[in-house]
Parts: structure tokens; C-alpha cells; sequence
């Protein structure tokens, strides 16, 4: 993901509102305990998400991807009063520290947190959604992309992750998660069901609007 110039990116960092102590925290601990730290939103990305949500004030949020929690947090910081968020992950050896961080921040009844495949689960929800965030396994975009658009309000929102895929995008002869990728980034912006644009955002935001 550091692709982007990094004084750049610390100037953004500079000239973004602070990260509050709980979430610094997770930010800490998954840096210093959990594999793969990249896959954290962290302050820039996750400020993003904070922003967007409270300018979408959506009512119910779906996301795909839950690793330490800081997106939900993040995302759960634009509901209205009396909503939920629906978030998602396969990997259960995260789920204790998770609800630790979910009830540390007042949020457990308000975060349904939901371990197992999420191509199995959101067959089975009943409840539409104004936001949706996917930030999952990269193979499965496109499915994932199929699967909740029918649960997403019309004009609702659904945002995806690592777009850019550190810029491997453009490679002449991408990997099998890179494929998936520009396959999955492809299919949206020919699918007429909804309106998108690309943010170049940390590594990378694909925003979609459903209009059909």
C-alpha cells in the first residue's frame, strides 16, 4: 500500500482530526500483536470512512471484513439514533479482543459482530442498508458486489478496499488477487445499476451509489 508519496501522506495525517484514544489503541495493539497490521484502515482511511458516513447519516451499515474493528468503529460514528451495524469477519481468533474493543467504546449493542462466511450470511439478513463496506478477501469482490446490492437502499452507498491493490493494478501480468481486482473494478464501472468513482485514497476506495 506505500505507493502513495509518504511526506504526503503524513501531511494528510497532519491535517486530519486526531484519532481518539480507543481507537490509537487499536491501532497500537494491532500493530504490536496481530499478523498483517497493513490490513488495518488506520486514522487517513479511517477519518475517511467517519466522514462519509456521517454525511450519509445511514440508518443500518453493513461491512464485509471486520479484522480488528477499527472501520466499524469508524463507520458506526455516522449512524442515526436506533441503528445497527452489521459487520462480518471469518477469522475467530480476533473475536475476543474485537468485542473487547466494541464494548470499551459503548457499541456492543449497537455493532452486530457476526464470525463466519459472509457469502453464507447475507443471504440470510433481512434488513436493507444505506452503507455497505467491503474490505475482504480480494478473490470474492465480485461476488460480494452481487450479493449485497439487492440489500443496499436505492441511493445507498457501498463502499470496497484496496482498489489500487498497491498499485499492482496496472501490472502487465497481474496476480490472481490483482486480477480479481481490476475484474471487480471493471464490472463496476459498467454496471448501470450504479454510480461510482475511484478515490486514490490510501490504497485506493471504489464509492458506489445504487441508482437502479
Amino acid at each position: 500500500m506505500d505507493f502513495i508519496n509518504e511526506d504526503i501522506q503524513r501531511y494528510a495525517e497532519a491535517h486530519t482530526t486526531i484519532e481518539s484514544d480507543l481507537l490509537k489503541q487499536i491501532n497500537r495493539d494491532t500493530h504490536a500483536q496481530v499478523l498483517m497490521p497493513r490490513m488495518l484502515s488506520g486514522h487517513l482511511q479511517g477519518s475517511v470512512l467517519a466522514m462519509i458516513s456521517a454525511m450519509i447519516r445511514p440508518k443500518n451499515i453493513l461491512e464485509i471484513g471486520t479484522y480488528t474493528g477499527y472501520s466499524a468503529l469508524c463507520l458506526a460514528k455516522g449512524l442515526q439514533p436506533g441503528g445497527k451495524l452489521v459487520t462480518i469477519d471469518i477469522n475467530e481468533e480476533l473475536e475476543t479482543r474485537v468485542r473487547q474493543y466494541f464494548a470499551s467504546a459503548g457499541l456492543s449493542d449497537i455493532i452486530d459482530y457476526r464470525i463466519g462466511n459472509a457469502l453464507d450470511i447475507i443471504p440470510t439478513l433481512t434488513m436493507q442498508f444505506d452503507l455497505v463496506f467491503i474490505d475482504a478477501d480480494k478473490e470474492n469482490y465480485s461476488r460480494y458486489f452481487d450479493i449485497v446490492l439487492n440489500h443496499v437502499n436505492l441511493n445507498g452507498f457501498i463502499l470496497a478496499d484496496n482498489v489500487l491493490w498497491s498499485g499492482k493494478v496496472l501490472d502487465a501480468k497481474p496476480d490472481k488477487d490483482t486480477r480479481a481486482i481490476h475484474e471487480f473494478n471493471q464490472k463496476v464501472q459498467l454496471d448501470t445499476r450504479v454510480e461510482n468513482v475511484l478515490l486514490p485514497i490510501r490504497d485506493g476506495i471504489m464509492v458506489m451509489r445504487r441508482v437502479g
